[in-house]
């Protein structure tokens, strides 16, 4: 299955996150895809000092404008890191003007984690935010970004039933599938949870202790490669989850990959999962 996908995201130069891993990983998925960097850094920010960065925000409206003037359109928008609530809003432009008819809208809310916004975004991002989420046909937030969404208080602690209100209190302000990450009801695993057609559905797997830095990333691609190879959101769901977990196994013991996760040493795996 063969579709043209843009996504919308940063790119850091070295680090293995944004746009260096969801180009390579949706190109296996089989996607011919686009790319809009919103920004260009060096390094990622998470443990490099001294990185540079280049905002790109006042180029992306003569980009689409371009894009519209050559009749150029994609089956899918996906959207990582926006750095701004101007970039979400020439997002939503995007979404109005360059998606063909009945192609999706994929928001990841790269916004916040462990119960707070990063550090460059306040309220009034959330607030930009939500209309973008909302009006998507998919979007992939961890617990805290869903939370921020919806206007619930985190919790660390949780069991199903607050996950199941986070998920109604989400479709009553307009979602329609959420793909919940980071859900784990015992300390040795946590997973997925999958909200589609009324139907909710949980998958677990294994927590390694050391989290690496771009996963979120990798697996937001691996998702967005899976369904659109056709497979449903919950099995798309379910081969990006592997895929992660796999892409950080191949990185543990290696000190001197401290910035991110060997996810090209898995796309094998990946395309394996994709044929079955």
């Amino acid at each position: 299955m063969y579709h043209k996908i843009l996504t919308v995201q940063d790119i850091s130069c070295v680090g293995q996150c944004s746009l260096t891993v969801a180009l390579p990983i949706l190109s296996a998925a089989g996607m011919e895809t686009a790319i809009l960097p919103s920004a260009v850094l060096s390094t990622h920010t998470a443990g490099f000092t001294g990185f540079t960065v280049r905002d790109l925000t006042a180029d992306i409206p003569a980009i689409a404008a371009h894009w519209r003037k050559e009749h150029i359109s994609f089956h899918a928008v996906y959207t990582g890191y926006l750095g701004s609530a101007e970039q979400i809003g020439y997002v939503q432009n995007i979404f109005d003007t360059l998606l063909d008819e009945g192609g999706l809208k994929i928001v990841d809310p790269a916004m916040a984690d462990n119960g707070k916004l990063y550090p460059a975004f306040d309220d009034a991002y959330v607030a930009a935010m939500r209309p973008l989420c909302f009006g998507a046909d998919i979007i992939l937030p961890n617990i805290t970004e869903a939370c921020f969404l919806a206007g619930i208080e985190y919790r660390e602690q949780y069991d199903e039933a607050w996950i199941g209100a986070l998920l109604d209190a989400l479709v009553a302000r307009g979602a329609k599938t959420i793909v919940l990450t980071g859900v784990g009801y015992t300390p040795e695993t946590t997973g997925v949870v999958v909200r589609a057609g009324g139907e909710t559905r949980y998958y677990a797997h294994r927590r390694i202790a050391k989290g690496c830095h771009g996963t979120g990333d990798v697996y937001a691609a691996a998702f967005v490669g899976a369904l659109l190879h056709g497979k449903s959101a919950y099995d798309a769901a379910v081969i990006a989850a592997d895929y992660t977990v796999k892409c950080i196994e191949l990185t543990q013991g290696d000190e001197s990959h401290w910035y991110g996760v060997k996810f090209e040493l898995a796309l094998p795996e990946y395309i394996d999962m994709l044929r079955e």
